[in-house]
């Protein structure tokens, strides 16, 4: 970010941020969209996606090869351009995804699978298995593909770890992991050879 965008926001502009959204990040022939839960309110504040300092997902993105460099929140505009796009299920900011209700997260899904039908991204990456077990009804989905019969308007699913610094479950390296595998897995072609997967802990927090 340019100018004043690079300080910290005060606690009041945090405050101010809270309710408001982040635009979709999008573009034709994806090959991958990634779908958060929600912008935090450090994101809503900046105007970018996983823009809180700690959040894995730019990291991961490169430690994974996806892009040719560590590219910074307000760079997410050439993603599409690599192929790549960010939505989230719920547009609303809030502090905590556990602010969410079932209802906002089944709502998400819903107008997430509208917009698949019309973007059609060869995979629909989901950042948080919680929130994906609420919004598509998988109380037993884990991290990883999921079955083909679950595909979200015909866009097959895989489900990677939150990229939020509060998940400890999960560090920049096994998400990069998880990432390659999904790339191999669909063919795509940017994903550098990498050690397997960690096998995925049994609970993680979205």
């Amino acid at each position: 970010m340019d100018g004043p965008r690079r300080r910290r926001p005060s606690a009041a502009e945090l405050a101010a941020a809270h309710g408001t959204g982040v635009p979709d990040v999008l573009g034709p022939d994806l090959d991958v969209l990634f779908c958060g839960i929600n912008p935090g309110l450090y994101s809503a504040w900046s105007g970018h996606h996983f823009a809180r300092p700690g959040n894995r997902f730019w990291p991961a993105l490169h430690a994974a090869a996806l892009t040719p460099r560590l590219l910074a929140p307000e760079e997410q505009h050439l993603l599409p351009g690599l192929g790549l796009g960010i939505t989230n299920l719920v547009d609303r900011a809030t502090a905590r995804a556990d602010e969410l209700t079932g209802a906002e997260l089944r709502e998400g899904g819903r107008a997430l699978a509208a917009k698949l039908r019309v973007h059609r991204p060869r995979v629909l990456a989901v950042l948080g298995v919680t929130a994906y077990r609420q919004a598509f009804s998988k109380p037993r989905a884990r991290i990883g593909p999921q079955d083909p019969r679950d595909a979200v308007a015909g866009v097959p699913v895989w489900v990677l770890p939150n990229p939020s610094g509060l998940n400890a479950h999960w560090t920049t390296r096994g998400i990069a992991a998880e990432l390659r595998r999904m790339c191999r897995a669909h063919g795509i072609g940017r994903a550098a050879p990498g050690t397997a997967a960690p096998t995925p802990p049994g609970s993680e927090s979205a």
